[in-house]
């Protein structure tokens, strides 16, 4: 049987996102799987997954904007900035931090900020990974990035232990493309003048897809046991949700299905071409209001 469409996979703990294609491939019985954007093996959650003709589209689920609730920890941090690596540097809090200092410092990320890739990271420079070189125990420069933050706040009370001399509290951020989380508890803890990290993190949405309709590995193969896999997929339409929708005339349509450009009432530089509630093509501004197809659905 052909697949074709969009699945929102509940990635667990201790995969990666090719794994989770790899499986998927088996499950399916097919080759043609692309995911919407990489998780780290120790971050749960959705995982939007394009499958048969749903891979055309798999581009703009990867651009789409992300949401994350996770945990930063103030005290310590680590090597992968994360809870997995080695410690590297302690700051015992002795002075607890209000929570209206917190919420300042998390407010002032708000918006456009520059990070610096986490050395444990999959982004290349020369060529090779920079996981690459911090496991070869060697430095190099790090590329600058631009990365927009909508939303960043603490969703929990403070929790601090005394014993331990370590703060904890629980966050939600909404951001784009490319945000290294665990590089902004990093880069929260010395905003706050501690040493801090991101002690757990789970992806809620992504590409428009909510963790409340995700299945896990196990679901979608006893869904396929049953032959009740389709209960799981959805329309190819769901990854482009976060491309502006404008709606077509059946003339554009029909020039659409030729090639050719159309003029379009629009500022975005990237659309996706509706008749009713049917994805026809994702087009791209060329000039002025004209828009040309970048790819046809139909």
């Amino acid at each position: 049987m052909t697949y074709n469409g969009i699945l929102a996979i509940y990635k667990e703990a201790g995969m990666t996102s090719h794994d989770v294609v790899f499986k998927l491939r088996k499950i399916l019985q097919t080759k043609k799987i692309g995911h919407g954007g990489t998780l780290d093996p120790d971050v749960t959650g959705v995982l939007p997954i394009a499958v048969g003709q749903g891979t055309r589209v798999v581009e703009f689920m990867t651009e789409a904007g992300k949401v994350y609730e996770g945990q930063v920890t103030l005290g310590f941090s680590t090597e992968t900035e994360d809870a997995s690596g080695e410690v590297v540097e302690r700051t015992p809090v002795t002075q607890v931090p209000s929570e209206a200092d917190i919420d300042l410092a998390m407010a002032g990320f708000v918006g456009e900020i520059t990070q610096i890739p986490p050395m444990y990271s999959a982004v290349k420079v020369n060529g090779r990974k920079l996981y690459e070189y911090a496991r070869a125990g060697e430095t190099v420069d790090r590329p600058e990035r631009q990365v927009t933050l909508t939303e960043f706040v603490r969703t929990s009370d403070l929790v601090f232990d005394k014993d331990n001399q370590l703060l904890k509290f629980n966050f939600r951020v909404v951001c784009s493309k490319g945000t290294y989380v665990r590089t902004l508890a990093v880069d929260l803890g010395a905003k706050l003048g501690y040493a801090s990290h991101m002690s757990y993190l789970q992806r809620t949405a992504a590409a428009g897809l909510n963790i409340a309709y995700a299945f896990k590995l196990s679901e979608i193969e006893q869904l396929k046991a049953e032959d009740r896999l389709s209960e799981a997929f959805l329309p190819i339409e769901y990854g482009v949700s976060d491309l502006e929708k404008v709606l077509l005339t059946a003339e554009q349509v029909k020039e659409i299905s030729f090639g050719r450009f159309v003029t379009l009432t629009s500022d975005a530089a990237i659309v996706a071409g509706f008749q009713e509630d049917r994805l026809i093509a994702i087009l791209q501004k060329r000039d002025g209001k004209l828009y040309k197809p970048k790819k046809v659905m139909i």
